[in-house]
Formats: C-alpha cells, structure tokens, sequence
C-alpha cells in the first residue's frame, strides 16, 4: 500500500485511446518525469493537460494527461490517467516508462482493493464494480448499479443491525440482571425476534435466484427424439439458421449454441442431438453428450412431434426431467395430430408450430410466466447476486435452526447467543464489515488488471 502501482486500464488492442493509470504517493511525481508539458507537481487537482510522453530527448506519444489528488479520488490516494493513442505499441512503452521511473505493475483488482482498504468502497460496492464490468444486460447493469449505490449493502448491514439488537439486549440481562427498568430478553422475545430475521433472511436467499438468473443467464437445453423440431426451435428462438435442419433423422449429432435476450435476461440455448437407440458411434456420442447437460440446465424445453404418437423414448425422456423445470411443447401443431397425452401432460403442454416467428410466440410467453419476468421487470432489482454471497447467506440460514432447537430446550441464552453471533459475523462477511486478508486477496485476484 505504499508503493505506487500502475497498469493498463483499457482493452489491449487498436482503438482511438488507451489509458494508463497509476496511484500511489509517488504517482504524480513518477509521470511528472515522463511528461513534456505543465509541471504536474504544481497544478490543480482533477485537471487535464496536454503534453507529451518522453523518453529521455525521444517523443512517445501525444497524450492528455488526468491528475487527481488525494483523499478525493477512486483509491483515496494521488491518481494520474495517461491517455494516450490506442495502440498496443504505443501504450507498452508508456507502461513500461512508468515501470522503469518507479512504478509497480498492479495486480489484478488492486486498484478496487485499494478503494476498500482505505475505506472508499465497501466489499459488496467493489464486488458490483465487477459485475458491472462483465454485465451482459442491461438488467445486470441496473442491478450491479444498485450494488455500487450501496442498496444491496444496506439490505445485510441493516439485518445484522437487528441481530446486534438481540445480542445487546441479552448481553445487558446477563450481565446486568439486577436492572428491573431493562427489558428482560425472555426466551419467548427471543424466539420472536429470531422469526422476523428467519422471514428477512429468507427472503433475501430467495430473492437471490433472481439475482443470479439476472448476472448468468439461464442454462436452456432443447431435448426430444430426432426429427421433433428441435433445431427449427432454436434457429426460430435466435432468428437466424444456426442449426441444420432436414427431414433426416440424426440430422444434429452434436450440440449447436446460442443466446438470445427476452426482457433483459440472458438465455444460453443448446439445442442437443435427437434423443434415440442408435448403433451408430458418432450419433451414440452426441445422445450421451445430449442426456449429460440435463443435470446442469436451468430449463428444459422437452419437444414432442404432434404428428406421431408418443414414443417409449418420450416416456422415458419424460420420465428423466420430472424434478427438473421444464416447458412441454407439442410441435409441428399445424399438422394433422396423432399424439394422445394423459390429462395432467395435456394440461402443461402448450402447442407451437415453426413454419413463421409468430409460431413459437407462446413458448415465449411460457417462458417469461415461467420465471415470472414480469415482476423482474418492475423490481427495484437490488438483488444478492455473487456466488460468494449467496453461499454465505445460505448459511447463516442454516444456522436458525439450532436457536430453535436451542430456545425449545431451554438452554441458557448465553448459548443461544453463540447462533446469533454467529448469523451477525457470517452477514459481516457477506457485505465485508468483518472480513480476512485471505477472502479479500482470493476476490480480488478474479478482477482485471487496471481496475
């Protein structure tokens, strides 16, 4: 923390301007070396100049120069952006002129992690600067928005503020019981305080799967015997002829992807290989590659043909993604229909055809019903939606079990305490108000160099 970093803060590539950028206390004395204009020491904080990059009597670059002085600045300490011409060339050797007059290179994040160590930023507002970065929506770009406003801390640190609350409370009865004018913390108080956080907290867990489906997408795998319609599906869901399509069977022997955007959310869509017995040792490998991605998806759209009868192979597909979430779709329903559903399958099923865009409309609209994209459409969207996060609270849920166990026995509250305790620390590191070196060296070493 008292040495002076720097590091390439643009994509490495052609472009109209790349930025190189340092901080540090030596960060404007270090550029001030390699710079042929205003003496950066002595002018204004958060101005641009216009100068040159030298090295030694040899002209680098045109550039224009950002100075920013601590404390008002991203890491709280003296920070100066060299913008320079786009350029791999041009922009490695302004780099390694810093390096040579004094720099380090910035490990990956370091920037961000000075942010928070000096108290800019707070854990999950750098966690929401990633996610901004990598955002493939413009909902994951609200939502990472959010998280850098501190809504989405607020949310944990206001919870933790609660359970802090009833650690008071039984901390005072414990050790001061002869105080009649304090609120003695019964077990029943107890119990009812740990219910409004069991709902809170809860809530926060749950509202988390949208969080996620927001940040990642949605895993989709197109499954059904040959010849049902699945590559149609997909080349219809993307607009454009990615998959082939023939009247052949086995016509798609391995996976074909793609993506699309319904309403802000990302969908991942593997449309797979027909699904059958077969002696053929290519076709064999793409149906085991096709069963294999069931595990993972997110959902499933199981297609059968409305112009064949239902098949073993479609029982036991059926049969296969029962526990999973799923959209049953009878295809090709513009043809003469031969295939007979039991009542609760005919209930699900919702019929498409491919012949127009218009045709697969209605599993569109299954779709958004399905994760229910109209309330995530008008939410405030201030979601939990790291991977890190969501472990964490999922395990300060676990944790309520054991106060109940606890206050149903009637142990002392001092031992129940230990649960609470361990609730507040576990939200502590969720948002970062209580956190180990290792845990803050591990996030941000998955950042990029620059940021």
């Amino acid at each position: 923390m008292n040495d002076t970093i720097c590091a390439i803060s643009t994509a490495l590539g052609i472009g109209a301007i790349s930025i190189v950028r340092t901080t540090g206390k030596d960060a404007i004395k270090i550029v001030n070396t390699i710079f042929k204009g205003k003496d950066l020491n002595k002018v204004n904080s958060h101005t641009i100049h216009y100068g040159y990059i030298i090295d030694k009597e040899e002209i680098i670059d045109e550039v224009l120069v950002s100075v920013m002085k601590a404390p008002k600045t991203f890491t709280v300490e003296d920070v100066v952006e060299i913008n320079c011409h786009g350029g791999i060339a041009t922009t490695n050797r302004v780099l390694e002129l810093l390096l040579k007059n004094g720099c380090r290179m910035a490990e990956p994040g370091e920037f961000t992690k000075r942010a928070f160590l000096n108290g800019r930023i707070n854990l999950m507002e750098a966690e929401s600067v990633m996610d901004l970065i990598s955002g493939k929506t413009d909902k994951a770009r609200k939502m990472a928005i959010n998280g850098l406003r501190g809504s989405t801390f607020d949310l944990i640190h206001n919870l933790r503020q609660e359970i802090l609350e009833v650690i008071a409370s039984i901390e005072v009865n414990i050790d001061y019981p002869e105080y009649k004018d304090i609120e003695e913390k019964t077990l029943k108080s107890i119990k009812e305080s740990v219910d409004k956080i069991k709902i809170k907290l809860t809530k926060i867990v749950k509202d988390s799967e949208n969080g996620k489906i927001i940040k990642e997408g949605i895993k989709t795998v197109i499954l059904g015997r040959p010849n049902v319609g699945k590559s149609s599906i997909l080349n219809r869901l993307l607009d454009e002829e990615k998959a082939i399509v023939t009247d052949i069977e086995g016509t798609t022997r391995d996976i074909v992807e793609g993506q699309i955007n319904i309403d802000g959310i990302l969908f991942d869509i593997i449309d797979t290989a027909g699904i059958r017995k077969t002696n053929d040792i290519i076709e064999k490998q793409g149906v085991e590659k096709s069963l294999s991605f069931i595990e993972n998806a997110n959902l499933i759209i199981m297609v059968l043909n409305n112009n064949e009868k239902l098949t073993p192979e479609d029982q036991e597909l059926l049969e296969k993604i029962k526990n999973k979430r799923y959209i049953l779709v009878i295809n090709k329903s513009d043809l003469a229909r031969k295939i007979q559903l039991s009542d609760s399958l005919e209930k699900e099923a919702i019929k498409i055809d491919t012949l127009n865009k218009e045709g697969i409309l209605p599993l569109i609209e299954k779709i958004k019903d399905l994760f229910n994209m109209e309330k995530l459409e008008n939410s405030d969207l201030n979601y939990i939606s790291n991977a890190r996060q969501i472990a964490l609270l999922k395990q300060a849920l676990e944790v309520i079990p054991s106060i109940y166990n606890g206050l149903e026995q009637e142990l002392p509250i001092d031992m129940i305490e230990i649960d609470l305790k361990e609730i507040y620390n576990l939200l502590g590191d969720v948002n970062g108000e209580s956190y180990s070196d290792e845990i803050i060296d591990q996030l941000f070493s998955q950042f990029c160099l620059g940021k």
